[in-house]
């Protein structure tokens, strides 16, 4: 194959100031006996890609290497046929513009175009698995707001959806009702529930079916081909592409609010328990003094720590019902913060125009019941003083939890239902994928995934609908969706060598693997998301994929020249994610941002996807250090394949293991975490981890 590849260096965009691009070219044609190996002043202009191109024709080429700016960018422009193989070295933003002019500079580029060429002689064309029919059909789960909404945008958009609710009639909490507070001007006048809409938008859509009284006995498979049995009295069998999970919420159990009188007054109720009281009494009579308690055991580490998001203006809103059935009566607010975004603004106005409401910012301090009077103490006002309210009713705004998504009854060895954030909502990939679940092809729609309202679930559950579409129609392609979307390599399995250690179906964090009862790993290859997590963690070297493998990456470390102890020139294998830390080198790059030499860089699909042969390898090819960047994980920030950083992290016992086994000092190897806005961070990073190399000495290894 060696004579097949073509290799092309650019010159532009300052690499040919700094790079000898003519002694670069020579390495490929002297040290790999290509002969087709050039040098372009501008490969991104029309001319630039018609060189390639003739090439490619002329010389039936089957891999193509440009050794030139950031593979990040330009992807529209070096875009060949399918059948060929393309390697991108980037000498731009991660050596002519983050190294000092010199031959440091000169022996990076030798080195990168080595490895590019290296990666090439062991990576193939990935051709797409495609599943035979592929069924198009969408299952939603849960006919609330979020469910209705998310049926009749799928409708709408041309597919046919099953839509399932448990209970025997649609609209969830929408039935409870007497009326949404606006969303649009006028921004004084309450608004009848959507519900009836939805439900007539529902049944004139020929492509939406209704299952009511109906629960999910099991899913199974995978996206374009998950099977689905239902139970409404009968045993119903579904084959559908995608699913949205729309379940819902729950009030939070009030009962638990004993502090704020609930439980021990009858006149202390929840908000969802006077909404009822309305829309079932017309004509209700209401007593002249009535408060309404704001975070009514959310926003509290004891309760629920989260703002449930839609309290605030649901508490305006039956403070309008109050005003307009009993104009006589007053209304009391005591917030932590009154939280109302977007034109929820608008609303507040509004209501803060009636002189019969009264808002003070507080903090409970007690809650007393005097005969059939209730007195609440006020603590920590915005005067600073105590205040004391005698009034007749209380009402809780309590807040949401979601309903869980157990029924959905997931046949997948880690779970019946989708993996959850600490405080139970489905997660996904808060920052950049929202929609996103752990679980390919099913996605989590409403207040199921985040607290929200009315009208933030009818647009969340546009967004679910229209990213299962959008995996349905990538299964059609044999392609993988978030993050590495249209990517058409899989895992392929070496099973001869496999020893049933569970490592990949525990590790995976997509559901990806089901296994045998011995512990054999089941392929579910449209479920995969293509991290590499498995190849990472497997000991046998059992998982690899077409452009991403053992033996590629293995070679890529051995192509670099080390140079020996006595040129005091240390090398540096760093692994860094392509999605966070990838980025923020090139930013430093884009920057001007300088930084050590001596570093050597191999992106990886995610931290969790390297695999400790790489490791023993570089330190036995004599690397003086091997550095680790990846993905920011924790509370505010999160690894684009959802753990994979924090596996690094556990998996660091091991890599130590193998540090002591080589009589190696443990300073040899650091991982360090960044958000993709840290470029700033790259040059120290680097430059104090070769400052850490350098006082430790060369790898007693080298030159071995």
């Amino acid at each position: 194959m060696g004579k097949n590849i073509g290799v092309y260096i650019c010159s532009g965009c300052e690499i040919g100031n700094c790079i000898n691009t003519e002694k670069t070219c020579q390495v490929a044609m002297e040290e790999f006996n290509l002969s087709h190996a050039k040098v372009h002043s501008a490969l991104c202009s029309v001319e630039g890609y018609n060189f390639i191109l003739t090439d490619i024709e002329e010389h039936k080429l089957k891999a193509v290497l440009i050794a030139a700016c950031s593979p990040r960018v330009k992807t529209e422009v070096f875009d060949f046929p399918d059948n060929i193989l393309l390697e991108r070295v980037n000498l731009r933003e991660q050596v002519a513009w983050c190294f000092e002019y010199g031959e440091d500079m000169q022996m990076a580029a030798d080195d990168y175009l080595r490895m590019g060429i290296v990666k090439l002689k062991n990576t193939t064309v990935s051709e797409p698995y495609i599943a035979e029919n592929i069924n198009s059909e969408i299952l939603v789960v849960g006919g609330g707001i979020s469910g209705l909404s998310s049926a009749i945008e799928g409708a709408k958009a041309g597919y046919k959806i099953h839509l399932v609710e448990k209970e025997n009639t649609l609209g969830g909490k929408l039935n409870t009702l007497y009326k949404q507070y606006p969303s649009r001007a006028p921004f004084n006048t309450l608004t009848d529930p959507v519900l009836k809409n939805k439900l007539d938008e529902v049944t004139s859509l020929e492509n939406i079916t209704v299952y009511t009284s109906t629960t999910i006995e099991k899913i199974s498979g995978q996206p374009g081909s998950f099977d689905v049995k239902l139970l409404n009295g009968k045993t119903q069998n579904l084959k559908v592409g995608a699913v949205v999970a729309a379940m819902g919420w729950e009030p939070y159990d009030a009962n638990k609010l004993g502090h704020l009188g609930y439980g021990k007054s009858p006149n202390v109720i929840t908000n969802e328990e006077f909404e009822k009281m309305v829309k079932e009494n017309p004509g209700l009579s209401l007593p002249p003094n009535i408060l309404f308690i704001q975070c009514a055991g959310s926003r509290d580490k004891n309760h629920l720590p989260y703002c449930s998001s839609y309290c605030c203006c649901t508490s305006l809103k039956q403070a309008k019902y109050i005003r307009e059935l009993s104009p006589d009566s007053s209304v009391f607010i005591v917030y932590k913060d009154i939280r109302t975004p977007g034109l929820g603004e608008e609303f507040y106005k509004e209501v803060q125009k009636d002189d019969q409401v009264f808002f003070t910012k507080g903090v409970i301090n007690e809650v007393l019941t005097e005969n059939e009077k209730l007195r609440v103490n006020v603590g920590k006002t915005l005067q600073d003083e105590d205040i004391s309210l005698q009034v007749d009713m209380i009402i809780l705004a309590t807040g949401m939890q979601p309903a869980g998504t157990e029924e959905l009854n997931l046949t997948y060895r880690l779970g019946k239902g989708l993996p959850e954030l600490k405080y139970n909502f489905s997660d996904s990939h808060f920052i950049c994928f929202p929609y996103e679940t752990r679980r390919t092809g099913i996605y989590a729609a409403g207040s199921v995934r985040a607290p929200m309202d009315i009208a933030a679930c009818t647009e969340d559950a546009s967004g679910a609908m229209f990213k299962a579409i959008q995996c349905i129609e990538a299964a059609k392609r044999g392609e993988a969706v978030h993050p590495r979307s249209g990517d058409k390599s899989y895992p392929d399995l070496f099973m001869d060598r496999c020893t049933d250690c569970k490592r990949c179906t525990e590790e995976c964090p997509f559901g990806t693997y089901d296994e045998t009862e011995q512990g054999t790993p089941l392929l579910n290859i449209n479920r995969c998301r293509r991290c590499g997590i498995c190849l990472g963690s497997c000991p046998e070297r059992v998982i690899n994929f077409s452009n991403f493998s053992i033996n590629s990456v293995s070679a890529m470390i051995k192509a670099v020249e080390i140079p020996d102890e006595f040129e005091e020139k240390p090398r540096i294998l760093v692994f860094v994610c392509e999605n966070d830390a990838y980025p923020a080198m090139d930013m430093a790059g884009t920057k001007r941002l300088k930084y050590s030499p001596y570093v050597r860089i191999i992106p990886v699909r995610c931290l969790g996807s390297i695999n400790k042969v790489w490791i023993s390898d570089a330190l036995s090819c004599g690397y003086d250090g091997i550095l680790q960047i990846g993905c920011k994980p924790g509370e505010n920030y999160q690894c684009h394949f959802i753990h994979g950083s924090e596996l690094t992290e556990t998996r660091g016992i091991n890599i130590q293991e193998t540090l002591q086994s080589m009589m190696l000092e443990p300073e040899r190897i650091r991982t360090e975490f960044v958000e993709i806005t840290d470029y700033f961070k790259i040059p120290e990073i680097i430059n104090n981890y070769v400052e850490t190399i350098e006082r430790i000495g060369p790898n007693p290894f080298k030159g071995m």
